[in-house]
């Protein structure tokens, strides 16, 4: 048997005995995975039990204690990411780290700029991309913007820009987060031509069903330990949520409906230009301003957008991201101006400051947590004062209450199971579904009487997500009133008393999610599905 045969039947990644330790804590402890070569490798473990320690151990953003790592074969010692690129591994995160004013071919070459001379050779670099997209089934057009491109596009580019730069072993970190059924369905296609062609995928998920739909492996961490290797085949999502944390998978079906007939939040003709806000001429009406920005086909990001919320209701807002959400979330908050009015109960709020509105009782579970929900480098005591440092307990006179927060933070880490050495502990030092849960509880924790929770359980493992949901729900029966947008439809589905759907701007459908299915509403989502509103 010639060394060309042996290297072929090597293990792609072959992870001995690793062990991470910080401060307090042992985040990875004698962890054992043997990944073969051409296949896809799922990991799933719940939230703090080791799995992105163990990925940014894999790809050279951090190095273990102990423990050995090979790939195909060749023992390896990786010092930075880009030991790891030369190595063939590549990572596509979780979110995605584009630039929207580039071009696909501009965010795919950039820091690896193909060379011609003294200049960049174009058209070579366009010629690899085109032909690695034809290959893999991974076909986007490189002279469009990414601003321009939907989010199964983007994740696409991100993909291409680690095959690349010569990625034979991608790392995918929650790759269907932020994706519609249909768009699943397309990743699926996507990564089983990569692997066709003799890529090796590791895949990290928390949605069970789609593990063991792609994977032709899957090894469960818990507690910084691998604890099982199964095949898919022989395992089914409950005994695998067993092994993830001990429990059965949890639902997030409603209860009896808990809905009033006061209205808590009103929106009415919330509209938002893309290219920023402008008040309507003296003597114009603001009506007729707007028709006439859309006779001149002007983008608008929110197109005439009305809603109410009642007591103990939960309005669930379905669309694909980039569909007006974030800006519909910002209006309401009062982070950006838009035309059209906002009302909370009997006050009209369209003109308060959001120090106001949060003041008032609007709580607010940010979309991406650590861009709008946390300090990272700030205590988790710190943290649950921020958006409350103007109320008990986090407020006493003019100053801060530390004792008061410092106990107020204690009891949401043992309500939310915050898994942490001390409420002292460096937001950044949480894994992401415990970063979730302190947000969770620090906004559930301030009386609101309007929420807007935008992808509550993103990120969070299925003992988490059970929690949240169930704590959405004993609010909701208090009388909370509740935005929900989530890019998980089963959530949505389940969770929801009514159901909107918003596409380029504008609500476009209204659904019972008592009769509607996940794949019908991607539909209407993605604009394959039109028609009147229904129920």
């Amino acid at each position: 048997m010639n060394a060309d045969t042996v290297a072929a039947v090597q293990p792609a990644v072959q992870l001995e005995g690793i062990t991470k330790r910080f401060p307090g804590v042992v985040a990875n402890h004698d962890i054992r995975i043997t990944v073969e070569p051409g296949t896809v490798h799922a990991i799933v473990g719940e939230n703090g039990a080791g799995k992105s320690t163990l990925m940014k151990i894999l790809y050279g953003m951090q190095k273990p204690d102990e423990g050995t790592i090979r790939v195909n074969g060749a023992e390896v010692a990786f010092r930075t990411p880009s030991d790891a690129i030369d190595a063939g591994i590549g990572m596509v995160h979780q979110h995605f780290m584009l630039a929207d004013n580039f071009t696909v071919l501009e965010n795919i070459v950039l820091g690896a700029e193909p060379k011609r001379g003294i200049g960049l050779d174009v058209a070579g670099a366009r010629a690899r991309i085109n032909e690695l997209a034809e290959r893999h089934g991974l076909r986007v057009d490189p002279d469009r913007l990414v601003e321009d491109l939907g989010v199964g596009d983007r994740q696409r580019v991100e993909i291409l820009k680690v095959l690349y730069r010569g990625a034979r072993i991608l790392i995918l970190d929650e790759p269907t987060a932020v994706l519609v059924p249909q768009e699943v369905d397309e990743l699926f296609e996507n990564l089983r031509e990569l692997t066709a062609g003799g890529l090796t995928v590791i895949f990290i998920s928390h949605k069970l069903d789609e593990v063991l739909n792609i994977a032709d492996a899957i090894t469960v961490i818990r507690r910084g330990t691998t604890v099982a290797s199964v095949i898919p085949a022989e395992v089914t999502a409950r005994q695998l949520a067993e092994l993830m944390v001990g429990s059965e998978l949890p639902t997030p079906e409603t209860r009896e409906s808990t809905v009033t007939d006061t209205v808590t939040l009103s929106v009415s003709g919330l509209t938002m230009e893309a290219d920023g806000h402008r008040p309507a001429p003296a003597g114009t009406s603001v009506e007729l301003y707007l028709d006439r920005l859309r006779e001149e086909g002007r983008r608008l990001v929110l197109d005439d957008v009305s809603f109410d919320i009642h007591e103990g209701e939960i309005l669930g807002i379905a669309g694909v991201e980039g569909n007006g959400q974030s800006e519909l979330i910002e209006a309401i908050m009062g982070l950006r101006p838009a035309h059209g009015g906002i009302r909370l109960g009997d006050a009209d709020i369209t003109p308060w400051s959001t120090l106001r509105r949060r003041e008032a009782g609007i709580g607010y579970i940010p979309e991406d947590r650590h861009r709008q929900g946390l300090l990272l480098e700030a205590s988790l005591w710190e943290n649950r004062v921020l958006g409350h440092q103007t109320r008990p307990p986090a407020r006493k006179g003019i100053w801060v209450n530390r004792r008061a927060a410092k106990a107020d933070t204690a009891r949401i880490v043992k309500d939310y199971d915050v898994r942490t050495p001390g409420v002292d502990t460096l937001a950044l030092a949480l894994s992401g579904g415990n970063q979730q849960k302190l947000i969770v509880g620090r906004e559930m924790s301030g009386k609101p009487r309007f929420l807007i929770a935008a992808h509550p359980t993103r990120g969070v493992d299925v003992g988490a997500q059970a929690a949240i949901w169930d704590h959405l729900r004993d609010a909701r029966a208090a009388g909370l009133a509740v935005l929900l947008i989530s890019a998980d439809l089963d959530e949505l589905i389940g969770l929801s008393d009514t159901l909107r759907v918003i596409y380029r701007g504008r609500l476009v459908a209204r659904l019972d999610p008592s009769d509607v299915t996940p794949e019908r509403l991607g539909g209407y989502m993605t604009g394959a599905i039109t028609g009147t509103e229904e129920a």
